[in-house]
């Protein structure tokens, strides 16, 4: 996924310096241009790839990618943990932790202004009774590799989903 910041530097410095994300692959291409790649751990393939912004288009892009709203939301299994490295950071969280239907969450906002959910899924049963529910018109949807609802829009810190092109030639 492509996400803009104003400068190559900076974008590492937050990503990788602050919240521990891995960087996977800088390297320098034409015009000054590089192919920066972080990854929120290690072995995920989930890979963000911090784009300079070049025209004005892009730059008055930066931070607003989804229009105000959260673009990217963090999955982690220890938010307790997480969000108080975060914290000592200095990574500015704009609500105090909440617990939701579909676990604890928090946002945050990167230095550029995109919004980011650090999220825990809550556990869930094997099976739920939908007849007993108070609720019963509410859909929930279960990912076939887990017994937690499906959130596809998030970055995983576990488990990877996205794949990573092998070539820079291959790329954008």
């Amino acid at each position: 996924m492509l996400l803009l910041v104003p400068d190559y530097e900076a974008g590492i410095a937050f990503y990788v310096g602050k919240l521990g994300f891995t960087l996977v692959e800088d390297t320098p291409l034409d015009d000054g241009k590089r192919w920066v790649l972080v990854s929120p751990d290690e072995g995920a393939q989930t890979r963000l790839l911090l784009a300079k912004a070049a025209a004005s288009a892009q730059q008055a892009s930066i931070g607003n990618q989804a229009g105000g709203r959260v673009f990217l939301c963090l999955k982690t299994d220890d938010f307790d943990a997480d969000h108080e490295r975060f914290t000592a950071a200095v990574v500015r969280f704009l609500e105090a932790p909440r617990d939701g239907a579909y676990g604890k969450v928090a946002v945050f906002e990167d230095p550029f202004g995109n919004k980011w959910e650090l999220i825990q899924n809550r556990s869930w049963p094997a099976s739920i009774d939908f007849a007993a529910s108070p609720y019963p018109e509410t859909p929930i949807t279960f990912s076939p590799s887990t017994s937690s609802p499906s959130t596809s829009h998030c970055l995983p810190r576990w488990r990877a989903t996205a794949r990573r092109l092998s070539s820079p030639s291959a790329r954008c």
